[in-house]
C-alpha cells in the first residue's frame, strides 16, 4: 500500500488537500492531508466516500450510442473511433446548414481542475466558432455586486479569521458548504469570538452559532442598510478610514436616514431590539469579519444584496486589521493566464453569440437560430438548470444531437445521442486553485484511467485532431498548459509558483503583501484605492448608485417562497447516486412551518404537491419551525427516481435573471403547496 497526495475537485471553496491510500493500483481510502495549512486533514463525508463513487457499479467505462427513444437509457457500446466519426459528421452538417453558432457547449465546474474545466475545451469551441456559454449559474450576481463596491472578488486571508472577535456568517451554511471556515471560526471562538449567523433557514450552521438571526427571503440589503443607519446615528463609524479610503460616504449617510430600525424591522422580520443589538455589536467589536455566502445572490435582487453587505467593513474601518473585513471570494488573487489557457484569439470575427446558461430551456426551444449540437460535460443540466420542463422538452428534440461526457448515466444522459466515459479527477494531471483560501495545488494521477475513460483535456484534444485543427495550441501537453496558466505577468501573487515547485511541495501559497493600513490597497477598486459606497459605474449601468433594498416581485397566486439550498451530503447533483450518501440524507423533504401546514391541513410525513405555473413536484412534508411562515425549503438535488417518485426541484425554478451579472434566481421562486391523499 502507498499514500498518494491528491486534491478535492468539487465546486467547493475549501479545495481540500487529500491523502489517498492505494493498494495494488486501487484506491481503498481517502483522508485529508494533515499538513495542508488550511484544510489540515479534515474532510467531509462527500469526499471520504470518493472510493464508492470511483468504483461504483454504474461507472461508465466505454463510449455508448443511443438505441432507444430520448428520455430512456437505451444504449449500446461503440468504439471511440466510431464516436469521433459521428461527432465530426454532426458538427460538419450543423456548420454547413446552420452555422457554427448552432453548436453549444454546456459545462460548469463538476471538476474544478483548471485544465479539465476551462482549458482544451475552450480552445476547441473557440476554434470551432460555437456559441459562447455565459457560466452564470452560481456566483455571477454576487461577484458583480461585490466588484461594484470593492473592485474585485477579493477579501481577507481566511487563515486570519482565527483572530476575528466577531464573525458574521451571512447567507452561508458553512458546516455543509465551507467546513474549514467553520473550523477556523471555532478556533476564533476559543479565543473569545462571538459567531452570528444571518439566514432565512435554521440550518446546521444556524444551530451551531452563538446567535441566529432569521431574516425574510431577499431582504438582506435592508438589514445591512438598517445596520448602517444605526452605526452612523450612534457614531460608531470610522471617520478617518471613510474619508481616506471610500467614495460617496456623504451621499450614503444621507441615503440611509430612510432605513430606520422600525422600517427595517417591518421589511426583514428582525425585531428592532435585535437589529439595534446587532448594529451595536458590529460597531463596537474589532476585528469583525463577514463571510458573505452564495445563497443571498440567488434572488432577483441578489447582486444588490451582496453589493450592500460589502460596504459594511468600510464603515467601521475593518480592512487592514488582521481578522477584519469580509470574504465573498478570493479568486482575484489566483488569476491565471486565462488568455493563454483558453485562446480567445481563435474565435472568429465578429464573435459568436453568447448564451446565458440559466436560460437553456428557452434557448433549446427557440425556433430561430436553433441549437443543433449540444456538448454537456462537468454539468448535469437535466437536474441543475432552472425551469426543467422546458429544459427537458428542449433536450428531447429529435433534431438535437447531444453528446454527454460524464462518469455516470446521469439524468442528462437520458437525452444524449452519445455518452462518453469521463475520467475521475484521480486519473488526471491538473492544477487547482481555491476561490476562498490562497493556495494553489497540483494534482498528479493517483490511478490510471479506468476502462476507456478520457479526461476532458484528452477528449477535446483528440477531437481537435479528428476535426483537422492544425494550430499549435492543440498539440500542447498538460504540463505545457499548466506552465502557460502560471505564466501571468499581470499577477504578482503568482511569482513564487511554478510547476517544478508544485511537483515538489504539492501546494504553494500566493505571495500577497501585507499592508497594515489597508489590505485591499492593491486591488482595482472602482476608483484608485477608494471603496465605492456611491457607484458611478452602477449609475451608468442603469442601477441604483447607492446601496438600496429592492423588493422581490410579489405573486399572490403563489404565496410561499420555495428555496432549495444544498444538503449536507451532495454537492448539487454530485454524490446523489452514492448509496451511503443517499442513506445519510434519507429522502428529499419539504420543510414547512406549522402555521402554513395547519392552514393547508397538512400533517407530518404527508406527501404534498408543490406547484406553480412552471410545473409541480411531490415531496414528503416535514413540519418544522426551522423555516419561517411563508417559506418552504427543500435541500439538495436528488436524481430522478420513478420508483420513489423523486423529481427535480428545478421544475419549479425560473429562468429569469438577477439584477446584475446575469445570475440565477433560484431562491426567488414562488409556489403553493397542497396535501395529497393516499400516497
Amino acid at each position: 500500500m502507498k499514500l498518494v497526495r491528491s486534491v478535492c475537485p468539487l465546486d467547493c471553496p475549501d479545495t481540500c488537500s487529500l491523502l489517498v491510500s492505494v493498494e495494488n493500483g486501487k484506491i481503498i481510502k481517502v483522508d485529508g492531508h494533515p499538513h495542508h495549512p488550511v484544510t489540515k486533514g479534515a474532510i467531509c463525508q462527500k469526499v471520504r466516500k470518493f472510493p464508492e463513487r470511483i468504483y461504483h457499479q454504474d461507472r461508465l467505462l466505454y463510449p455508448m450510442k443511443r438505441t432507444g427513444p430520448k428520455g430512456t437509457l437505451h444504449f449500446e457500446r461503440i468504439s471511440w473511433d466510431e464516436a469521433y466519426k459521428e461527432i465530426k459528421r454532426k458538427l460538419q452538417d450543423a456548420i454547413e446548414t446552420y452555422g457554427a453558432e448552432s453548436i453549444l457547449p454546456y459545462s460548469f465546474y463538476g471538476n474544478m481542475g483548471v485544465l479539465n474545466a476551462e482549458g482544451m475545451d475552450r480552445r476547441f469551441f473557440h476554434r470551432l466558432g460555437a456559441s459562447l456559454l455565459e457560466q452564470t449559474i452560481c456566483n455571477a450576481a454576487g461577484a458583480a455586486g461585490y466588484a461594484y463596491t470593492m473592485g474585485a472578488n477579493a477579501g481577507i486571508d481566511p487563515e486570519d479569521t482565527i483572530y476575528s472577535k466577531l464573525i458574521v456568517i451571512w447567507g452561508c451554511n458553512v458546516i455543509s458548504t465551507n467546513m474549514h471556515q467553520m473550523l477556523l471560526a471555532n478556533e476564533a471562538r476559543k479565543r473569545g469570538a462571538k459567531i452570528v449567523v444571518i439566514d432565512i433557514h435554521n440550518n446546521r450552521s444556524a444551530k451551531w452559532a452563538d446567535w441566529f438571526i432569521q431574516i425574510r427571503p431577499g431582504t438582506d440589503a435592508a438589514l445591512a442598510l438598517g445596520i448602517m443607519h444605526l452605526l452612523i446615528r450612534e457614531n460608531l463609524v470610522h471617520e478617518e478610514f471613510l474619508n481616506k479610503y471610500t467614495e460617496g460616504y456623504a451621499e450614503l449617510k444621507e441615503h440611509v436616514t430612510d432605513y430606520t430600525p422600525e422600517k427595517v424591522s417591518e421589511i426583514t422580520g428582525v425585531s428592532v431590539e435585535d437589529l439595534s443589538l446587532l448594529a451595536h455589536l458590529y460597531g463596537t467589536t474589532s476585528p469583525s469579519f463577514i463571510r458573505i455566502g452564495n445563497g443571498l445572490q440567488h434572488h432577483e435582487n441578489g447582486g444588490m444584496i451582496v453589493r450592500t453587505i460589502a460596504c459594511l467593513p468600510a464603515l467601521t474601518g475593518q480592512w487592514g486589521i488582521r481578522g477584519g473585513g469580509a470574504i465573498k471570494g478570493n479568486s482575484y488573487y489566483a488569476k491565471l493566464n486565462t488568455y493563454g489557457l483558453q485562446r480567445p484569439d481563435l474565435l472568429p470575427q465578429p464573435q459568436p453569440r453568447s448564451i446565458n446558461m440559466n436560460q437553456l430551456g428557452d434557448v433549446l426551444l427557440h425556433p430561430y437560430k436553433p441549437i443543433k449540437v449540444l456538448f454537456v460535460y462537468n454539468s448535469n443540466p437535466a437536474q441543475v438548470a432552472p425551469d426543467q420542463n422546458k429544459v427537458r422538452k428542449g433536450l428531447a428534440r429529435e433534431d438535437l444531437f447531444t453528446v454527454v461526457h460524464d462518469l455516470f448515466l446521469t439524468d442528462s444522459c437520458k437525452y444524449a445521442d452519445l455518452v462518453l466515459p469521463a475520467t475521475s479527477h484521480f486519473e488526471n494531471l491538473d492544477l487547482y486553485k481555491s476561490y476562498w483560501h490562497l493556495y494553489l495545488q497540483l494534482h498528479e494521477p493517483v490511478i490510471p484511467p479506468l476502462g476507456e475513460c478520457k479526461s476532458n483535456f484528452t477528449f477535446f484534444k483528440e477531437l481537435a485532431e479528428v476535426m483537422g485543427f492544425t494550430e499549435s495550441c492543440f498539440y500542447d501537453t498538460e504540463e505545457d498548459m499548466i506552465e502557460t496558466a502560471l505564466r501571468n505577468d499581470n499577477n504578482p501573487y503568482l511569482r513564487n509558483v511554478s510547476l517544478p515547485s508544485l511537483r515538489e511541495k504539492g501546494w504553494l501559497k500566493l505571495e500577497i503583501p501585507i499592508n497594515d493600513e489597508m489590505k485591499h490597497k492593491d486591488l482595482p477598486t472602482p476608483t484608485k484605492n477608494k471603496i465605492a459606497l456611491y457607484s458611478e459605474a452602477m449609475k451608468l449601468a442603469g442601477l441604483p448608485s447607492l446601496p438600496t433594498h429592492v423588493e422581490l416581485q410579489a405573486d399572490i397566486s403563489y404565496p410561499l417562497y420555495f428555496v432549495t439550498p444544498p444538503n449536507h451530503h451532495f454537492l448539487n447533483s454530485t454524490g446523489a447516486n452514492v448509496l451511503s450518501l443517499k442513506k445519510a440524507e434519507r429522502r428529499p423533504l419539504l420543510q414547512i412551518h406549522p402555521l402554513d401546514a395547519e392552514i393547508r391541513g397538512i400533517e407530518q410525513g404527508q406527501f404534498v404537491q408543490i406547484f406553480n405555473d412552471r410545473g409541480s413536484i411531490v415531496l414528503q412534508a416535514e413540519i418544522t419551525s426551522d423555516v419561517q411562515p411563508g417559506l418552504v425549503v427543500s435541500q439538495g438535488l436528488w436524481w430522478d427516481d420513478e420508483v420513489l417518485g423523486y423529481q427535480s426541484v428545478n421544475v419549479l425554478t425560473s429562468q429569469s435573471i438577477a439584477d446584475m451579472g446575469g445570475g440565477a434566481t433560484f431562491f426567488s421562486t414562488r409556489v403553493e403547496v397542497i396535501g395529497l391523499q393516499g400516497t
